[in-house]
């Protein structure tokens, strides 16, 4: 990468692509990017010496970049349209362009690479092994898919450059199949990314062909709900670990004596190797619990000692938007969350369901892709029928066209809540400010719904506290 003195980004503003950025930046490169909304994570970019433009026209391309093509690497996202004006014109002047996924396939290339795979579950579980590493002492770096609380970025910078890396490895578009792992993790196999894949079958595939990558004699922890012949791919000689929340699951690694105690969630470690008992989780969720399974035992084996792994369990503190407490008042609490599978947006409501049985709880939720809304319309109805009431917002299209019939309100009919609605963002702050009916409010998606928080919680803290 040090022949690019200049480093371009189309789509700069996508937490993966901003992770590398940041890379390029503290490495010395300059860097400079496209992306058609501003948001709070753009903001910080430019804030860091990064320059960002919105608009997509070749003139607002910077100078330096329009004047050293041999000297620029152009990093693409694939949420960039194929009728980009940039992009057309950076392809017909001969720029070197690579996806975000050959990048990093280049900037972990002779590595240690742990890599974190799954349909959900992968950025926390990321973070989680960047933080016990990080807490430990360990030197590492992590590129990750969220903003992770404890770093205050989604980024972690190796101090050596032979460190071992964590990455979040993203089935979409096949873009893990750029990574050749030391230590792997897959979460789940569920279907998504219909869109790409055409069918559950293909996309299982792809996660044996990730596995099939892994370095000789390397570790691959799976799910217990991963299809099993993912297992199989792994090269001989791959200590395969399956995980799980009870051994009545069958795993060799699960967690015991489970207890939901406020916002805590205490548990022990069991595995062949021994026991690590009283650990101590803060960021609430059976899956948190499930997924911190994963993290600690790759923490153990890059030789984190138990009572660091303990008190590092303890300090972890999540990822923003995974299980995000926004406000929280004696009687009433408001929860923010990126679910937008219903496998997530299930785990996530039956967590919040333990921590405040009783309680009303009101979700607004945004759709997030037309084709996932399309092939998985029933179990996002099903999935929204735990909560009490539900709002449903627009489908969020991010890199996608309208589909003719597709739409939020397919959704409804078979929603069995007891109250439901197809409500505007203006609608479900009005709601916020004037309605009592509700005790637990979480706002739920991977689109724009973010942007709903600040006002919410300025509505809910002046309502509440």
């Amino acid at each position: 990468m040090k022949q690019f003195p200049y480093v371009f980004f189309l789509g700069i503003g996508g937490i993966g692509m901003s992770a590398l950025a940041r890379w390029f930046r503290a490495n010395g490169h300059q860097v400079s990017g496209y992306d058609r909304t501003e948001t709070p994570l753009t903001h910080a970019l430019t804030a860091e010496g990064i320059a960002i433009h919105y608009a997509d026209a070749v003139e607002n391309i910077p100078a330096e970049i329009r004047e050293n093509r041999a000297q620029t690497l152009v990093v693409l996202t694939p949420a960039i349209p194929a009728d980009s004006v940039e992009w057309a014109w950076l392809k017909s002047e001969g720029y070197d362009i690579r996806k975000r996924s050959q990048v990093l396939g280049v900037l972990t290339q002779g590595r240690y690479t742990i890599a974190v795979a799954g349909t959900h579950g992968k950025t926390t579980t990321s973070s989680m092994v960047a933080h016990l590493l990080h807490h430990a002492g360990l030197d590492a770096g992590a590129f990750l898919g969220g903003i992770a609380v404890n770093l205050g970025s989604n980024l972690l910078l190796p101090a050596t450059p032979d460190a071992p890396i964590v990455v979040e490895a993203d089935e979409y578009d096949r873009s893990f199949l750029t990574l050749h792992p030391d230590v792997a993790i897959v979460t789940s196999t569920d279907a998504d990314h219909l869109d790409i894949y055409g069918d559950q079958a293909a996309l299982i595939d792809s996660f044996r062909q990730f596995v099939a990558q892994m370095k000789p004699g390397g570790t691959l922890l799976l799910n217990h709900t991963a299809d099993a012949s993912v297992a199989a791919a792994a090269p001989v000689g791959t200590r395969v670990i399956r995980y799980g929340l009870t051994p009545a699951q069958g795993p060799e690694l699960y967690a015991a004596d489970i207890r939901a105690q406020g916002h805590l969630f205490r548990f022990d470690l069991h595995r062949p190797e021994g026991n690590v008992r009283g650990l101590e989780l803060a960021v609430p969720g059976y899956h948190n619990v499930e997924n911190m399974l994963a993290a600690a035992t790759v923490a153990q084996l890059r030789g984190v000692g138990e009572e660091t792994l303990r008190t590092g369990v303890a300090a972890y503190r999540g990822v923003k938007r995974r299980f995000e407490f926004v406000v929280t008042a004696p009687d009433n609490v408001y929860l923010d969350d990126y679910a937008h599978h219903p496998r997530e947006i299930e785990a996530f409501l039956r967590s919040v369901r333990a921590l405040y049985p009783g309680k009303r709880l009101r979700v607004v939720f945004q759709p997030h892709l037309f084709t996932r809304t399309r092939d998985f319309a029933l179990g996002f109805a099903q999935s929204l029928s735990i909560a009490d009431e539900v709002f449903l917002l627009d489908i969020y299209p991010a890199r996608e066209k309208p589909l003719p019939g597709v739409n939020s309100e397919m959704l409804l009919a078979d929603i069995t809540a007891p109250t439901k609605a197809l409500v505007t963002k203006e609608q479900a702050l009005a709601a916020a400010a004037t309605d009592t009916s509700f005790d637990v409010l979480a706002t739920v998606g991977a689109g724009d719904i973010d942007t709903l928080v600040p006002q919410l919680k300025l509505i809910l803290t002046q309502r509440w506290m």
